[in-house]
């Protein structure tokens, strides 16, 4: 289904203004000052920026073939021939007070033109107005309910809003917009903007972007009636316990790679940013060791920042 005329319409845009606290990026109660400080700010500052930049090199697809590249935490480059997409690119080297723990896999001067930007929800994590600025044009973003007026003076050629199960296709590919676990603000008092994750069809071929979400039973019914060949799946910032609310850790991971009965998982949402207490290794050592635990190594894809996979 196409995006229609009963689709509600965002609210007259608010005035501008900055974060009060870091409390608005989270609706949990887990951030008290002197803890943020320490463990996300004051640790990161002294921590020096692991990974490098790399001059990728973008293979040439046949019909029917895709490749991943990951620029790190939740941001892709998805290419089919003759077709880029990119999925919440983010190349920021801070956000606000936090320090980029890992360099963007390539530099953003490298990326090919992007047909399609698809941007999961408003968080600063997701949704980098500098970056996205700087991508070349004409392109189209792609965004849930509500999140079409942060992405209007950012050099789209058109920006489209879709609710979940809404879809947009041009030509042999085709988005669509599922529900997930999490929450749209980007500031505390926004009640109206949307989030979600994606369904990417082209050539024959689904691959899944879960965005930020926490388990959910919504996953089974991504599985039931779309279940992707690829599944792009968080598995960072999951402690304190509370934050699995809207987060999930590589255990939910791999139950909702089985729910959404997916053949390749490839982690992300881990590594760049300090969003949360556990420690920037364990989110894919814990998952390399599930994932031989429980016999499904073959079906494990976790990739190096600013190198082209072939799927």
């Amino acid at each position: 289904m196409s995006p229609g005329a009963n689709q509600p319409q965002p609210p007259k845009r608010a005035r501008r203004r900055l974060p009060r606290s870091f409390k608005e990026f989270t609706p949990t109660n887990a951030f008290s000052p002197r803890k943020f400080f320490r463990e996300m700010v004051w640790k990161a500052l002294l921590t020096r920026r692991a990974g490098r930049h790399l001059n990728p090199s973008f293979p040439k697809l046949r019909e029917g073939q895709v490749a991943l590249t990951w620029i790190g935490h939740a941001s892709f480059l998805v290419q089919f021939e003759g077709l880029n997409v990119l999925i919440d690119p983010n190349f920021a080297n801070w956000l606000f007070l936090l320090k980029r723990q890992r360099h963007a896999g390539l530099k953003i001067k490298d990326l090919p033109r992007a047909d399609a930007v698809l941007l999961t929800h408003a968080h600063f994590d997701h949704f980098h107005k500098p970056t996205l600025r700087r991508l070349l044009s004409p392109r189209i973003a792609i965004v849930p309910w509500g999140v079409g007026d942060l992405a209007r003076g950012l050099g789209f050629d058109r920006v489209l809003e879709l609710e979940w199960w809404e879809s947009f296709a041009r030509g042999d590919w085709k988005v669509t917009l599922t529900p997930s676990k999490h929450w749209g603000a980007r500031v505390l008092s926004d009640h109206h903007r949307g989030y979600g994750g994606f369904l990417l069809e082209c050539q024959g071929r689904r691959l899944y972007h879960a965005g930020d979400s926490g388990y959910f039973e919504g996953f089974k019914e991504i599985g039931q009636r779309s279940p992707p060949e690829i599944a792009l799946l968080p598995i960072g910032a999951y402690h304190p316990e509370s934050f699995r609310n809207v987060h999930m850790g590589p255990d939910e991971a791999i139950k909702v790679f089985h729910d959404l009965k997916a053949r390749w998982l490839v982690p992300m949402h881990y590594g760049s940013f300090r969003l949360s207490f556990e420690d920037l290794e364990e989110p894919p050592t814990w998952l390399r060791r599930l994932a031989e635990e429980r016999g499904m190594t073959q079906h494990l894809r976790i990739l190096q920042e600013g190198v082209p996979e072939v799927f």
